[in-house]
């Protein structure tokens, strides 16, 4: 499970992946909630679920009650670009709780001590470095 941690201070955003055995921990815990950094390895960091996506790519929302993917009828918001003032379409979009088919969580950062986050996430060879 690959999570992207943003920092509203620095404005920049890093991706870090939760290890095999504690993806676990993160199942069952609701758009909005706040975990502990030390999942991910940022020790003293606590963040707070802000969205995320499943396997196929359909992102979550934080109004749609559930894990599983439902067809809701939207007018703006997470899932649907606005066509119009009035203009309505039905989308479909994933439930706010976390479950075993989420591949990406989103997370901002919330209070945080120790290492930065650019030390604890280095970039890769083949990212942009900004």
């Amino acid at each position: 499970m690959i999570v992207v941690i943003s920092d509203p201070k620095s404005g920049k955003s890093y991706q870090g992946e939760v290890p095999k055995g504690n993806e676990g921990s993160l199942v069952g815990k609701k758009l909005g909630d706040s975990i502990d950094g030390g999942i991910l390895g940022a020790d003293g960091y606590k963040l707070q679920i802000t969205g995320g996506s499943d396997v196929s790519g359909f992102p979550m929302r934080m109004d749609v009650e559930g894990a599983a993917r439902k067809e809701v009828i939207l007018s703006s918001g997470t899932g649907i670009r606005s066509a119009g003032k009035g203009t309505r379409a039905k989308r479909t979009i994933r439930g706010s709780i976390i479950s075993d088919q989420i591949v990406q969580i989103n997370a901002k950062v919330l209070e945080g001590s120790g290492k930065p986050l650019e030390e604890l996430f280095p970039k890769k060879d083949g990212e942009k470095k900004k």
